[in-house]
């Protein structure tokens, strides 16, 4: 049951550092409110990956208490108040670790599903 646990919770990470990574790719196109980035992750992932609200804005949150992320209220193109969020200088480091890390992720990923399979009883 431990062992489950444990895999659920580095499932979570796997999930939560994702989402930090779409976020600050996102934030550094140009500074939007919470509503503009998750469409445009979804936008950008081709309808494929969709960001609800219960997760969006405490990854914002984290972000901000990282220092990742600074946020100020303007007026949006609707007229109405909202938070934007915007890349700040420890963002784009953070930014270009996390894309390097999950690059190297991928690759591994990618090394282990491309693996031939070896025939038994052949030589």
């Amino acid at each position: 049951m431990a062992a489950a646990s444990k895999t659920r919770t580095s499932q979570q990470d796997v999930l939560r550092g994702t989402l930090d990574l779409l976020i600050l790719r996102t934030l550094q196109l140009e500074p939007m409110h919470g509503w503009a980035i998750a469409q445009r992750i979804q936008q950008l992932s081709r309808e494929a990956l969709q960001v609800g609200q219960g997760s969006l804005y405490p990854a914002l949150q984290r972000l901000e208490q990282r220092g990742f992320v600074d946020s100020d209220w303007r007026i949006s193109d609707r007229g109405r108040r909202a938070r934007y969020y915007s890349l700040t200088h420890s963002g784009r480091k953070a930014l270009g670790e996390e894309t390097a890390s999950w690059r190297s992720y991928v690759d591994a990923v990618e090394g282990v599903l491309a693996a031939e399979p070896v025939e038994e009883g052949g030589t």
